[in-house]
């Protein structure tokens, strides 16, 4: 008799598990919840929260905002930014200025936390949105981020 009952109870969880199934199935929220990825690039927009990879924006005149003070080198906690600058020699003033030569983002290593964003006194730097990173050579997920030719622009100091 126990064995029967064995089966009697396994199906009346079942039905019960199957009863919580169907109500869900079939009171479905609607509104589209999934994602069909691949099919929508050109509509998709991730979240305003969202941290993709590291960039510097540069204006129409092919200018930025960072000073080279290494605070977004010094903040990040793996060491996916390197800072390459040197000094010249400012024409207005006539004392040497410091001046960035390359600014190096490692997207390789870099855990997307942040805290190079927020250590910039200048804004210089932002998150973007973009998350479609996959390559087949590591070394491309190397990149500067300061445009050729790029400089500084006026009334950013350090």
């Amino acid at each position: 008799m126990s064995y029967f009952g064995d089966i009697a109870n396994g199906v009346k969880t079942l039905l019960t598990g199957m009863k919580v199934t169907g109500k869900y199935f079939f009171n479905a929220r609607k509104e589209i919840i999934t994602q069909q990825y691949p099919d929508n690039r050109d509509t998709l927009e991730m979240f305003e929260r969202f941290r993709g990879e590291v960039v510097m924006p540069h204006d129409e005149n092919n200018e930025h905002r960072c000073t080279g003070c290494q605070a977004c080198e010094i903040a990040c906690p793996n060491g996916s930014i390197e800072i390459v600058w040197d000094r010249k020699v400012d024409e207005e003033t006539g004392k040497k200025k410091k001046y960035i030569v390359n600014h190096i983002y490692h997207l390789s290593m870099c855990t997307m936390c942040n805290l190079c964003i927020v250590a910039c006194p200048t804004d210089a730097i932002k998150m973007a949105k973009n998350f479609e990173n996959s390559v087949f050579d590591r070394t491309a997920l190397t990149k500067v981020l300061n445009k050729p030719g790029s400089k500084l622009m006026d009334g950013v100091e350090e």
